[in-house]
This record gives structure tokens, sequence and C-alpha cells, in this order.
């Protein structure tokens, strides 16, 4: 374990700390996802910007975390990657069980 996630596993320890990361699983899973299809296009951001018709700097953005697009610009962003896209609900895990995200921040 690094010092990173020894770091998280510590502030994790702290319920508010805690709600705000859990907050913020959203936000991350959509970077995570513009990120994640962009690179198995083998695309650059500049490409999908221009693929998908809209500017860099919010391509960017949208993979920093800084900003949350809208569901029409996720639409224009599968477009451009010649992809569909499909937003669903799933149940969550149980706070017993430590959730999918966590096991897989902490692995890699």
């Amino acid at each position: 374990m690094d010092a990173f996630d020894e770091l998280l596993r510590k502030e994790l320890e702290d319920p508010e700390f805690e709600k705000e990361w859990e907050a913020s699983e959203e936000e991350y899973q959509v970077s995570r996802a513009v990120i994640s299809a962009r690179l198995r296009r083998g695309m650059t951001q500049t490409e999908l910007a221009k693929a998908s018709g809209v500017d860099q700097r919010l391509v960017s953005r949208i993979e920093t975390g800084e900003t949350l697009p809208t569901v029409r610009t996720l639409g224009k962003i599968a477009r451009g990657l010649g992809d569909g896209l499909v937003i669903e609900f799933v149940p969550k895990q149980s706070n017993d069980d430590d959730s999918a995200w966590e096991d897989e921040l902490m692995e890699g």
C-alpha cells in the first residue's frame, strides 16, 4: 500500500470525509468513463473534441472532474466515439462491504 492509499484509508475513517468522498463517486465515474472510452479508441482529447463537436477544453475539464457534463454533452461525446450512451441505476453495495470503487482505487 502506498502513501496515498494509507492516507485515504485514514481519512475515510472520518465520517464527514467519507460522506464527501462518496458524494463525489458519480463525478469520478463520468470522468473515468470518458477517459476510458477515449483511450480505447486511441484518441486524443483534441480528436475526441473534433469528432464530438465540443471544445477540447471542455473534454479536459470533464476528464479532470473540474466540470460535470450535461446528458446532451455526454451524448455528443458518445457519438464522437462511435458509441451509444446508456445511463442506468444500479443497486448500491451495503456499507458493510468495501465498495467496488474503493477496491479498484486501492488496487491501482
